[in-house]
């Protein structure tokens, strides 16, 4: 259950990606307050993966219809992926005749204060708690959970290496000059985001006299004034590209990819880039420190020193450092391969519960696993291989 599909954002499309790289996807029912005809939607359909979209309820009426749609589905385990329809479910879940085991996946180091404040009320009816990074596991939003692990995901390796090797076409079709060193962001045009942070350090002059080229995907509210300050700057090499469908196709044909958040879990874009063996240059916040070695596989920065942010840039544009980092990159992205993720769920899902058919799933006879804190990247501890359970 998650709460929103009308996007494109790091839950979404971890959650998908993870859905289709299991060995059943057809098995899984995904259901959202909202969705709309995104790429990770299309991409849920074309695995053949059930999606339930409350979009066509009214609004206000949305989290109300939640209980009843996900007790008609019958499900022996409910995964829930954003905390205000859990703080909803958890308490009526255990009314129900045929009571789901409950799970949480956790996305964010940060909630809203009435939403951290019902996540923490209700998060004890939980069986387990999965963090998606070390950040988020000692993060508040976490706190006194049960069965707490950590599971990085991942994403997929293999494509983003194949449009890596592709980077010279995808560069043509966005006009990128030949002799450009391409920064691509992406990510909403929100606060958190900070877009308007790297706009700032692409006019510093380190960076304005180079050859550096920015590409910016992205839609949301802060669009406008950002495209309003490129053009007060006059920088010709900065461009808003607005929504780019597939984002992980434009990062795999960067030199470079730009994080400016103010805060962050563990950023799916900063994977994809590694998975391409593309460096990257990030505010030094939330998860970022857990998988970007500074100097290895790519710079690190204070959070709102734009000159520094600049210098570093700068850095990686130096052809020596470039080419460090690029390996370095290439080669710890190997580590997060999504399928070892998608395997871990399953695992996790036959040890609490019958049979996974996803987030909302049959019974089928349950499996013995290890369910501790894995490291990023690597697997979880292999099952213990005790049979239990009973059949349907």
């Amino acid at each position: 259950m998650i709460k929103s599909l009308a996007a494109v954002g790091g839950a979404e499309t971890l959650l998908a990606s993870r859905l289709r790289a299991s060995a059943h996807p057809t098995r899984y029912t995904v259901v959202c307050l909202e969705a709309a005809p995104t790429v990770v939607v299309a991409g849920l359909r074309r695995a053949g993966i059930t999606l339930v979209d409350l979009t066509a309820c009214p609004r206000p009426l949305r989290l109300l219809k939640l209980p009843g749609v996900v007790r008609r589905l019958r499900p022996d385990v409910v995964n829930n992926h954003s905390p205000l329809p859990a703080a909803v479910l958890r308490p009526l879940s255990r009314l129900w005749r045929r009571r789901p085991v409950l799970v949480s996946t956790v996305h964010s180091v940060r909630f809203r204060p009435p939403t951290l404040l019902l996540d923490r009320m209700t998060g004890r009816l939980d069986a387990r708690t999965v963090a998606v990074s070390p950040q988020v596991a000692r993060s508040v939003t976490t706190w006194g959970s049960r069965g707490l692990a950590t599971r990085v995901h991942g994403v997929d390796v293999a494509a983003q290496r194949r449009w890596a090797a592709e980077a010279e076409v995808i560069r043509k079709e966005w006009g990128v000059p030949r002799d450009a060193f391409l920064v691509v962001h992406a990510g909403n045009f929100r606060a958190v985001k900070n877009q308007a942070f790297l706009i700032e350090a692409a006019a510093e002059p380190a960076v304005r006299d180079t050859c550096a080229t920015f590409l910016l995907a992205g839609s949301g509210p802060l669009r406008a004034r950002a495209e309003r300050r490129v053009a007060e700057l006059g920088l010709d090499r900065v461009r808003l590209l607005g929504n780019v469908p597939e984002a992980a196709r434009l990062i795999a044909c960067a030199d470079l990819l730009a994080l400016c958040s103010t805060y962050e879990g563990l950023p799916v874009v900063v994977m994809e880039a590694l998975a391409a063996g593309v460096p990257v240059v990030s505010t030094r916040v939330g998860g970022v420190p857990d998988i970007v070695a500074d100097g290895r596989n790519g710079l690190l920065t204070p959070p709102g020193d734009t000159p520094a942010f600049a210098a570093a840039i700068r850095e990686a544009m130096r052809p020596e450092v470039h080419a460090r980092l690029r390996e370095g990159a290439r080669r710890s992205g190997e580590r997060y391969d999504i399928s070892e993720a998608a395997l871990w769920f399953d695992r996790l899902y036959d040890e609490i519960g019958p049979a996974p058919s996803g987030l909302l799933f049959r019974r089928r006879p349950r499996r013995g696993v290890a369910h501790a804190a894995s490291a990023p990247g690597r697997p979880a501890a292999e099952p213990a291989g005790r049979r239990t359970g009973r059949r349907t």
